[in-house]
């Protein structure tokens, strides 16, 4: 777990939650269309595996049919790939958001925790 930035103390400390950010080793799934202007700009964090972070970050509506939709990044390339993104990476597994110009909204999910849904 790396130190988390002071953005992301803030965000933590807003929602109430332990802060726990991603190591700069550590790889989330990022989204093909990441660098585009649609939004709004979103992410789900599951459970960490392996060297994954748990992140999933996207743009607009999430595809279901994608299988390669998200493409493996380290958590570190975040501040200059989408920086906007960073303030929210400290959030816990199940943590979820979405944010566009003048818009925020941050939601817990349990079933992000559910490990079933991954087989």
């Amino acid at each position: 777990m790396a130190q988390p930035e002071t953005a992301q103390l803030e965000v933590c400390r807003r929602f109430g939650v332990q802060p726990w950010a991603p190591g700069p080793d550590e790889k989330l799934g990022i989204a093909r269309n990441i660098h585009s202007d649609i939004w709004p700009l979103q992410g789900m964090r599951y459970l960490p595996e392996g060297a994954h972070c748990g992140w999933l970050l996207w743009r607009g509506v999430l595809p279901e049919d994608d299988d390669d939709f998200f493409q493996p990044m380290h958590a570190v390339h975040m501040s200059e790939w989408v920086p906007g993104v960073v303030p929210y990476l400290a959030l816990l597994p199940g943590w979820n958001f979405s944010i566009a110009p003048g818009y925020e909204d941050v939601w817990f999910d349990d079933a992000l925790l559910d490990p079933s849904q991954y087989e």
